[in-house]
C-alpha cells in the first residue's frame, strides 16, 4: 500500500538567521580543514606577515589561528559575524575586479553558526583589544576586553556541537589532520613573503619562515614538495602582456603515479581548475608515461578584471573572460620548456606539434571553444582590448617599431589561413599532363633530371650538352617569384606588403650590437616584410618579436630573424623592398634535396616562372665536360 504524504504548509516564508548561516555553513564548512582555509586568507587579506595555526584533535576540538594583521576596529567586531559583512568588496564594480582572497562575507558568519566562535583583535591604532564571542543557536555576540598584541586571534572550538548529523561524516584525526596539513602546504606556496606555523596537539609540525629571494623561495618549495622535487624542475618565468606565468614544471621523468604535487594559483588564489590543469596535461601530451602524473608549481597573474573568482562555493575554480587565450598562452609556455629542457626526447615533428595544438579539451571544461574559428574571434577580443585599454598595449618605455602591436584586420581576417599548412597545389596534378617546355626533348617531364649529385644539383641535358644546375639556386628564383607575389597589394590587405601573423608568444631574442644596429635602420623594411619587435630598454641587445610574416610561419622564428638580418646587414644599401624579399626567400630555400624533391622543384619553377626565366637559369648552368673522362676510358680499353 502506497504512502500517503501529508501536504505541508507551503506558505513562502524569510529563514530564521541561525538557520540561513547553517545553510550557508554546508558550502563554506565542509571539514576543519575548510575553516582554516578561510581563516588564513582573512588573515592574508589583513596584511599579516606571520600566521600561526595551533589545533587539537585534527582541528575538531579546537582551532586557534594567530596572526600580525591590521585588525578589526571594537565597533566592527559585532558586524564581522554577521552575515555578509566584509571590507573587501562595497560596491559593484569592486565584485567585477576581485582582488582579494575573501569577498562574499559569509565565513564569520557560518562557522560561528557550527561552533564556538572567539575573535579577538586590536588594531595598531587602539589602544586595548576587545573580544567577540559567538556560539551555536542564536548566536548572540558578547563584547569585553583582553589583553592582546596588535593583530587578530580567532579560535574555534567544537566543531559541529550542534549539528551530529554534520559531525558523523568527519573522519579520523589523522584523516582530518592531513588535509589541514594540505591547505596550509597550498597556502605556504601561495606567499613566500609570509611565515607560517602548524601546531598539532601541542607539537610543531610545520615552519615557514618567510622567503624574500628566489633561492629562499626555492627552499620552501623544496620544504613542501621535497628537494627531489626542485632538482627535477624547470624554472619557468614568462610575461605576456599584463599575464605573468611562472614557477617550478618538473621533468618528465619525474612523474608521479598520483596527482600529490599539481599545485596552480590564480592571482595567488590556489586553484583546482580545469582549464589550468588541462593546458597543463596537454603541454606534457606524450612525454609522460602512461597512468602518471605530472607535478608543478606554478602561478598565473594577470588583471583582476580578466578573470571571475565568483563561481565555485571552495573559490576552487575560476572563469577567464578569455579563456583560449589564457589555455594556450599557458600550454605554449609549459610545452616550449619541456622541449627545451629535456635531453631524452627526439625532436618531435612538426606534425606531432600541431596535433597536439589542436587535441580538443575535455567537454566538462565549460565556456571553452577549441575549433579554429573560435580561435580567431579570441585574438579578435584581444585585439579589441589592445585598442580600449592601455594595459593590453605594448610597453610605452619600449623602443618599438611598427606603429603598434595591435593585431591588424586583414591579419585577423587571414588568421584561419596562416594556422592551415600551406599545400602545394602543383603536388596534385599530374605531372605527365602538363606540356612540356622543351617539345623537342624526348625524355618526359616528370624525369628532367637524370640524376641528383651530393643531394645539391641536379643533372640533365640541354641543347645535346649534359649539364649541372644548383638546386637551392632554382628554388631560390622559385621562392622569390612566390615572396614577390605575396608582396603585391589586394583588396584584402591594408598597405603593401607581406601578410603579419601574431605570435602567441613573443620571441625574445639576444643579437649583436651590429645586428641591433640593423634592425633599427632596416626599420621599415621589417615592417614591410610583417615582423614587428621592440628593443628591450634596460637590455639593448634583446629584442622580442611579436609578429612574423605568415610565409614563415612554418620556419624558426629565432633562426630566421637571425638569418634576414645577416642577409640585409650582407647588402650595400637597403632603399627599397627588393632586397627583403631576397633574404625572405633565401630563408625559405632548403640546401638538401632528394631526386623526388628535385623533380617536384622543377615542376614548380615551371608553373611560378617565365618561359624567359627558366632558359636563362638552364644556360646559366654548368656545362660537364667529358672529354677527359672519354679519353681515360679509351686509354684503359686500349690496354
Amino acid at each position: 500500500m502506497p504512502l500517503i504524504k501529508k501536504e505541508k504548509n507551503m506558505t513562502i516564508a524569510i529563514l530564521p538567521a541561525r538557520l540561513a548561516n547553517q545553510i550557508a555553513a554546508g558550502e563554506v564548512v565542509e571539514r576543519p580543514a575548510s575553516v582554516i582555509k578561510e581563516l588564513v586568507e582573512n588573515s592574508l587579506d589583513a596584511g599579516a606577515t606571520s600566521i600561526h595555526i595551533d589545533i587539537d584533535k585534527g582541528g575538531v576540538k579546537r582551532i586557534r589561528i594567530s596572526d600580525n594583521g591590521i585588525g578589526i576596529a571594537k565597533d566592527e567586531l559585532t558586524l564581522a559575524l554577521s552575515r555578509h559583512a566584509t571590507s573587501k568588496i562595497k560596491d559593484l564594480r569592486d565584485l567585477e575586479a576581485i582582488n582579494s582572497l575573501g569577498f562574499r562575507g559569509e565565513a564569520l558568519a557560518s562557522i560561528s553558526s557550527v561552533a564556538r566562535l572567539t575573535l579577538t583583535s586590536k588594531p595598531n591604532a587602539q589602544e586595548t583589544a576587545w573580544q567577540a564571542s559567538a556560539e551555536g543557536r542564536d548566536m548572540a555576540v558578547t563584547i569585553k576586553p583582553a589583553a592582546h598584541p596588535d593583530g587578530t586571534t580567532i579560535e574555534v572550538l567544537d566543531l559541529f556541537f550542534n549539528t551530529p548529523a554534520r559531525r558523523k561524516f568527519l573522519r579520523t584525526e589523522k584523516t582530518e589532520f592531513n588535509h589541514i596539513d594540505e591547505v596550509i602546504r597550498r597556502i605556504a606556496l601561495a606567499r613566500f613573503d609570509v611565515s607560517f606555523s602548524l601546531t598539532h596537539n601541542g607539537k610543531m609540525i610545520r615552519q615557514y619562515r618567510a622567503a624574500a629571494t628566489n633561492a629562499q623561495n626555492a627552499k620552501r618549495v623544496a620544504m613542501v614538495c621535497g628537494q627531489k622535487f626542485v632538482d627535477n624542475t624547470i624554472e619557468i618565468n614568462c610575461q605576456h602582456d599584463d599575464m605573468m606565468f611562472s614557477g617550478w614544471l618538473a621533468k618528465p621523468s619525474f612523474s608521479r603515479n598520483q596527482n600529490d604535487l599539481c599545485y596552480s594559483y590564480v592571482n595567488g588564489r590556489m586553484m583546482r581548475d580545469k582549464l589550468i590543469n588541462h593546458a597543463i596535461r596537454q603541454a606534457y601530451a606524450d612525454l609522460l608515461p602512461a597512468d602518471t602524473f605530472p607535478a608543478f608549481v606554478l602561478f598565473l597573474a594577470l588583471d583582476h578584471g580578466e578573470v571571475d573568482v565568483n563561481v565555485h562555493p571552495a573559490k576552487h575554480e575560476v572563469r577567464f573572460h578569455q579563456s583560449r587565450y589564457v589555455h594556450d598562452f599557458i600550454y605554449s609556455v609549459c610545452h616550449k620548456a619541456l622541449i627545451e629542457n629535456n635531453q631524452d626526447l627526439d625532436v618531435f615533428s612538426q606534425e606531432n606539434t600541431a596535433l597536439n595544438a589542436a587535441r580538443p579539451i575535455d567537454s566538462s571544461v565549460e565556456n571553452v571553444q577549441y575549433t579554429r574559428p573560435d580561435y580567431v574571434q579570441s585574438i579578435q577580443q584581444v585585439n579589441e582590448r589592445q585598442s580600449s585599454h592601455s594595459s593590453y598595449r605594448a610597453n610605452p618605455s619600449s623602443a618599438s617599431f611598427g606603429a603598434n602591436s595591435v593585431v591588424t584586420k586583414s591579419a585577423m581576417d587571414n588568421y584561419l589561413q596562416l594556422m592551415t599548412p600551406e599545400v602545394d597545389e602543383n603536388l596534385n596534378q599530374s605531372v605527365n599532363t602538363e606540356p612540356a617546355l622543351f617539345p623537342d626533348r624526348p625524355r618526359v617531364e616528370a624525369d628532367f633530371f637524370l640524376a641528383v649529385e651530393q643531394h645539391e644539383f641536379g643533372i640533365f641535358t640541354y641543347q645535346g650538352k649534359l649539364r649541372l644546375l644548383s638546386l637551392p639556386i632554382l628554388a631560390l628564383h622559385v621562392q622569390q617569384c612566390k615572396v614577390e607575389k605575396s608582396w603585391q597589394p589586394s583588396e584584402a590587405k591594408e598597405s603593401e606588403g607581406l601578410i603579419s601573423q601574431p605570435l602567441l608568444l613573443p620571441v625574445v631574442l639576444r643579437l649583436s650590437e651590429q645586428q641591433i644596429n640593423a634592425a633599427q635602420i632596416y626599420q621599415s623594411q621589417l615592417i614591410l616584410a610583417g615582423i614587428v619587435l621592440t628593443i628591450n630598454v634596460n637590455n639593448k641587445a634583446q629584442v622580442q618579436i611579436r609578429q612574423f610574416p605568415a610565409l614563415l610561419r612554418e620556419q624558426d622564428v629565432s633562426a630566421s630573424f637571425t638569418d634576414i638580418i645577416n642577409e640585409l646587414l650582407s647588402f650595400d644599401n637597403v632603399s627599397g623592398s627588393e632586397q627583403i624579399i631576397l633574404a625572405i626567400a633565401k630563408v625559405l630555400v632548403t640546401q638538401s634535396y632528394s631526386e623526388e624533391q628535385a623533380q617536384t622543384l622543377w615542376q614548380r619553377a615551371k608553373n611560378s616562372l617565365s618561359s624567359e626565366k627558366i632558359e636563362s637559369i638552364l644556360l646559366n648552368s654548368v656545362v660537364v665536360d667529358l672529354t677527359s673522362q672519354i679519353k681515360q676510358i679509351k686509354s684503359m680499353i686500349n690496354n
